[in-house]
């Protein structure tokens, strides 16, 4: 029996060594996405340019749109941020079509003109804010093995937009907690890690100091990890979180936080991953999408990037891999995000932030010439 099976050994050997050109297929083959019936139709997407480098680099979006023939149809609404509030006309489209593409809107500093961004964000109750900040092949930065999730409450805490000056000199401006808002934003990030294959996630907190705000906002983080127990929970202090990340910033991989502390991690999260001109992000709800740059510092660019026309629109793109995901059209999402890091890692078109001296144009070029 033993001589008899030399061959068959031989035979099945020389077979996996040599597979056939059907094995060669079935073995290459990826899972595919099997959409509905009419999941192809294109999408309305409400599209606002913005202020500054916005419209530079809400076009590049569009251009690489129409080459990739996505799925999508842009309808522009015109919004800047020295406007009161924003037009009735926008908030109507975004409601309708549900998903929305924006450039920064500048936000005047002092006087009493309120944030377009926060009015959104309110008006359509986009309680989640989140910005991916990761390492870009080709990119070099002073960490490696960075890949964080900020999640961030975004409708109160210090946003809240309750200030007054009690007598003359002196203002008071309160922020808001409360256990409903902190309790979705936490379930939000559990469930984010939970389909995401995260493995833990990080509540962001000062309840040394705030003992009742963000005590509950940390009582609500708290009772929702108990329903993931697959999933690890800590809690940092947010002065000890930023120096953490600047020092170990690969320890970190899904955060959950306040408003205000989350912007401030966010942008910090960015510049240690390559700058916020490559993080992309979006502001999410139960029945409504915003997508833009992740991190807030830098969106609105200054004078002179939008004469030379000189705008990074790497986050905006990847954040607009991001909305075709949203809108279940992933593999539009995996080639343009694939272009992308491709453009990147070649290292031959970049912006000045990148190291490079390319034009918004240039590196549009590039991203359409890279997709397959």
């Amino acid at each position: 029996m033993a001589r008899r099976s030399i061959p068959v050994l031989k035979k099945l050997l020389s077979s996996s060594q040599n597979p056939s050109p059907c094995s060669r297929f079935t073995s290459r083959r990826s899972v595919t996405y099997m959409p509905r019936p009419g999941d192809g139709a294109p999408r309305a997407v409400t599209l606002i340019p913005g202020d500054g480098i916005g419209p530079l680099v809400t076009g590049a979006v569009e251009q690489v749109m129409e080459a990739m023939h996505a799925p999508v149809y842009f309808e522009r609404y015109e919004a800047h941020g020295d406007m009161k509030k924003v037009p009735a006309e926008v908030i109507e489209s975004i409601k309708k079509n549900k998903v929305c593409l924006k450039g920064g809107l500048a936000t005047p500093m002092g006087g009493g003109v309120s944030s377009l961004n926060v009015q959104l964000r309110k008006e359509l109750d986009l309680y989640a804010s989140l910005v991916n900040c990761f390492n870009l092949p080709g990119l070099p930065t002073r960490h490696e093995n960075v890949d964080i999730v900020v999640i961030r409450e975004n409708t109160e805490g210090e946003y809240s937009g309750l200030e007054h000056e009690v007598v003359p000199g002196v203002v008071e401006s309160l922020k808001v907690i409360t256990k409903f808002c902190s309790e979705r934003i936490a379930k939000y990030a559990f469930e984010y890690a939970y389909l995401n294959n995260r493995k833990k996630v990080t509540a962001v907190h000062k309840a040394n100091i705030m003992k009742l705000a963000d005590g509950l906002f940390l009582e609500s983080c708290r009772e929702v990890a108990t329903k993931y127990p697959g999933i690890k929970y800590n809690e940092i202090i947010v002065d000890n979180c930023c120096m953490q990340l600047v020092s170990k910033p690969e320890q970190f991989d899904v955060m959950v936080t306040p408003n205000l502390y989350g912007n401030l991690v966010a942008n910090t999260a960015a510049g240690i991953a390559g700058g916020t001109g490559v993080m992309p992000g979006g502001n999410v709800g139960a029945d409504h999408a915003i997508f833009e740059q992740g991190a807030s510092a830098g969106n609105v660019g200054n004078e002179k990037i939008v004469e030379q026309k000189k705008a990074n629109p790497v986050a905006l793109l990847l954040s607009s891999a991001m909305m075709l995901r949203h809108l279940q059209f992933p593999s539009f999402a995996d080639r343009l995000e694939t272009a992308v890091k491709r453009v990147i890692s070649e290292g031959k078109y970049r912006t000045k932030d990148l190291g490079g001296q390319s034009s918004t144009q240039e590196v549009v070029d590039a991203v359409i010439a890279a997709l397959d």
